[in-house]
Formats: C-alpha cells, structure tokens, sequence
C-alpha cells in the first residue's frame, strides 16, 4: 500500500529523501543529466528560492513499506494567476515508478492541496523558475538530455498522467541544427544588414564575464516584456532577475550571448551556451574535488551550443529584428572553429514565426515536452 508523506522543509532528513530519490530513480539511465546537488537543494529551501516570496507550494513523498517510490510538487504561482485571472495549480518534480497507483496517490495529494486553496485546474509539469524546463517529454527520450536547461523522463510518464485524465495545454519542441546544413539564407541576411543600416539596430557583444553580468538586470527586463504574448508568461519579480543571474550568466560563455540594440535600449537576445552536459554526468551532481574543473574544460571542447533563450519585443518584430538574431545565431554557430551542432531548446508551440524560422534554416525537431492540464 502506498502512503503520502507531505515533505517537511525544514527537515533535513525528508529534504534528502526527496532530492536522492530522483537520484536514485535515473542512476543508471544514459540519456539523463543529474543536476548539481546544489541546485536540486534550492528549491526545497524557502528562505532562498525567489518562488517562496511571491507564491506558496508543498513537496509530497509517495512511500511503500517505508520506501520512497514516486515525489510530486504542488504549488500556485501568485503572480501568473493574478497576470491571467486565473485559479491554476501547478505541479513539478513528478518522478515515479512505473505504477499507475502510485502515481494516482501523488496527484491525489497534489490536487487535494491546490482544491483547498480554491484553485480549479491543474498544469504542468511548470517549475519554480521561469527558467526551468517545462513539460514531460513525449517524443526524443532516446536522445540524451540538455543538460539541465530541459527536464528528462522515462518513456512511461506520458502514459501514467494520461491515464490520470490529463490533457495536452501546450508543447515545447527541441530543434536540432547541424553546423554544416546551417546556412543563412540570402534573403535573412539581407534584412539583417537592412535593419542595422535603415532600423538603427546595432548588436552587442560582450568582451567579459563581468561585463556581462552588469547587463544582467536590463537583459533581466528586456527578457519579461519579450514575451508578455507567450503561455508562460508572468511578470518576473527582483527575486527572479537575480535567480538568473545567479544560476544561468554565471554559468555562461559570455562570447555566445549577444542583443539586439536601438540606441542604447536592449530590443532583443541571443542566449546560447556551450553544452557541458557530458561534464555533469562524470560530476554526478558534485562540483567538488573534480567536477567544476572538468566543466569549465567541456566548455573549451564540446562541440555542442545549446541555444536557450532568443526573442525581440514585440514593436521590433516586424523591423528586421528577429533576422538580425538568426544572422547572429549563425556567426555564432559558425565563427568558432569548435561548434558542430546547435539545439534551439524548447521552443514553445504557439510562437509559431520562431518555429517556422528554424525549420527555414534546416533545423530538425526531435525532441517534444508536453504540458499537460487537468480540471480539479
């Protein structure tokens, strides 16, 4: 029989639990990327993740005689509900067992908490920071993860939430780009030079890490109002800003993040950042003695960028703005003799111009994250 055990945050002991599980659960799958251990920790810490200032959530442990089998989030992300005057619940971190009752009793606990607070559907899986990866991947679990940019799961999850009665809400599609068939087409590159001479967009390129970083809280602006139209969408606290410049431009090559300026105001973003995802899994989630040397040399070798992060505000959309990203994409891609392949990492289904970009620019879709939805 499978018992419930709502997660005490303030106990190390079920912290561990609940983090060592999903170690647990992936130790022997290829494809998988185990997170630094210290990150998997910051969600489960309420003084110092940025979602606890602003919303409110629970962890829960599914146990069989005293053994962890299956761990669920439940949360509501304030914010996002007031944006949309909505009443969704949200789940994440659902790993489990290949057991549709365990499973069962996870959601149970997960909608019986989001009913309580008067909330009426259930999404997910969506993370606690807007830059965590969304959705249960449906299609490419054979390929290895990227990194921890995405989430990863074994091929039964779809199976066990649709069995719960979940619906599709939204996909996230993964695009792969071979440098060799990553050719710019005349046309793109035309416009590109069009809108830096007749539109006054100008790209700018950042000489260190540094530099980058005192970026960080305007690109953190420009990167909320990109995408006010998109599904996920809420408008992003302090707390976040700096959450991402704490755990993403720390950890970024700061040749391979580029913007779109007019005059001195950021219009649009290029993020990519080089693919140390063999690096992570020699780690296995330890920075230390090893793993943070072994990462900054699989930046220097691996020939994968992950492209994770690419738009331009709406009023320069239609100014030559978006080719000017792609035309950079491909120097970037193409002005380092070390990158043979690109992955545009989740690019959600309903900014349909960006899917239709890439497939112009020979890129090929493998791999697909479902978020799924649930009336409660």
């Amino acid at each position: 029989m499978v018992t419930i055990e709502k997660v005490d945050t303030g106990n190390k002991a079920q912290v561990k639990r609940f983090v060592q599980y999903y170690y647990d659960l992936y130790r022997d799958c290829p494809q998988w990327i185990p997170p630094l251990f210290m990150d998997a920790y910051l969600p489960l810490n309420r003084k110092k993740h940025p979602f606890f200032e602003h919303s409110e959530g629970d962890f829960f442990l599914a146990l069989r005689d005293g053994e962890v089998v299956g761990r669920i989030f439940a949360g509501e992300n304030q914010p996002y509900n007031q944006y949309h005057k909505t009443k969704k619940a949200q789940f994440y971190f659902f790993d489990a067992e290949n057991d549709l009752g365990t499973a069962q009793a996870l959601f149970d606990a997960a909608f019986d908490w989001s009913r309580k607070r008067g909330l009426d559907t259930m999404l997910g899986p969506k993370g606690l920071s807007p830059f965590d990866g969304y959705g249960i991947q449906i299609e490419g679990t054979e390929h290895r993860q990227m990194m921890t940019m995405m989430t990863y799961n074994y091929a039964y999850y779809p199976k066990l939430v649709e069995a719960l009665g979940f619906e599709k809400e939204v996909d996230f599609v993964s695009c792969y780009l071979p440098a060799d068939a990553f050719k710019i087409p005349e046309r793109v590159a035309r416009i590109a030079q069009w809108a830096m001479k007749r539109g006054n967009l100008w790209v700018k390129e950042f000489k260190s890490k540094k530099e980058l970083i005192s970026w960080a809280q305007r690109i953190g602006e420009t990167y909320n109002r990109t995408f006010i139209h998109n599904w996920e969408y809420y408008p992003f606290t302090q707390g976040d800003v700096d959450y991402a410049v704490q755990n993403v431009f720390m950890v970024a090559d700061h040749r391979l993040i580029k913007l779109i300026m007019h005059g001195e105001d950021i219009v649009g973003f290029l993020f990519a950042f080089p693919d140390v995802s063999a690096a992570l899994q020699r780690a296995k989630g330890r920075l230390f003695p090893f793993g943070i040397v072994d990462i900054l040399l699989e930046m220097k070798r691996t020939k994968t960028i992950s492209g994770n992060g690419m738009g331009v505000l709406p009023d320069y959309q239609g100014t030559g703005g978006n080719a000017l990203l792609y035309y950079e994409m491909g120097k970037t891609v193409l002005g380092y003799n070390q990158f043979e392949h690109v992955e545009m990492t989740q690019v959600a289904e309903t900014t349909k111009q960006m899917r239709a970009d890439l497939k112009n620019l020979n890129g090929v879709e493998y791999k697909n994250h479902r978020v799924y939805r649930k009336a409660i």
